[in-house]
């Protein structure tokens, strides 16, 4: 599966050759042109990485990430900051926020692709270590789940697709979906994201 780049820029012409520029690398890219729309395609599309300008109209870079920092399903998504503020303040102050890198225009192809690889990789690691670290399922029982409910969780929480959980648990994709509608309504959450935020605080409890 291709991964998702979100980018944000409000210049029309880098927009659209960074765009082509990872659509070439077989990433899946679109893009925003403001703040505001930058943040509501994040929620829509939940990008696996984002890269984002921090001059805009309507909500800069430093808005658009605060916004997805207090937004569960963004929270820990990659994110990039391109831009031409280069100065030595501008690049503290972008890290300081919560920045995972901080590029400054004009920057290299070379060095972009490679930047935004090691991101997605470092976030991959982690979900690795994720998997490595949980081995039981049976914990999740504790949030009300059935043990077959606490099965699905477990696996969505691993990034596990509804196709995938259900080879793994030999059971139709349907099935899994259904599963998984069931623990968003005993959990009280909208999503796979905040499902898996519920499920890593009590593994992580647990030692699972």
């Amino acid at each position: 599966m291709k991964k998702k780049i979100l980018i944000i820029e409000d210049v029309r012409a880098m927009r659209a050759n960074l765009v082509e520029l990872f659509e070439l690398e077989n990433y899946q890219a679109f893009a925003a042109a403001d703040g505001l729309e930058g943040v509501a395609l994040a929620r829509s599309e939940l990008p696996d990485l984002i890269l984002c300008d921090v001059m805009m109209p309507k909500l800069d870079g430093h808005g658009v990430l605060a916004t997805l920092q207090n937004h569960p399903p963004t929270a820990r998504t990659p994110f990039v900051f391109l831009t031409a503020k280069g100065q030595r303040s501008d690049v503290r102050a972008g890290m300081d926020s919560g920045a995972d890198d901080y590029l400054v225009k004009p920057v290299p192809r070379e060095e972009l692709l490679s930047a935004v690889k090691a991101r997605l990789e470092r976030a991959e690691k982690q979900r690795m270590e994720f998997r490595v670290e949980y081995k039981s399922a049976k914990p999740l029982e504790t949030l009300g789940l059935t043990p077959r409910e606490a099965e699905v969780l477990f696996w969505t929480a691993q990034g596990k697709t509804n196709a995938e959980i259900g080879v793994i648990l030999g059971v139709l994709p349907s099935t899994a979906k259904s599963h998984l509608e069931h623990i968003y309504d005993k959990l009280q959450v909208d999503g796979r994201h905040n499902a898996t935020l519920r499920a890593l605080e009590v593994l992580s409890a647990f030692g699972a």
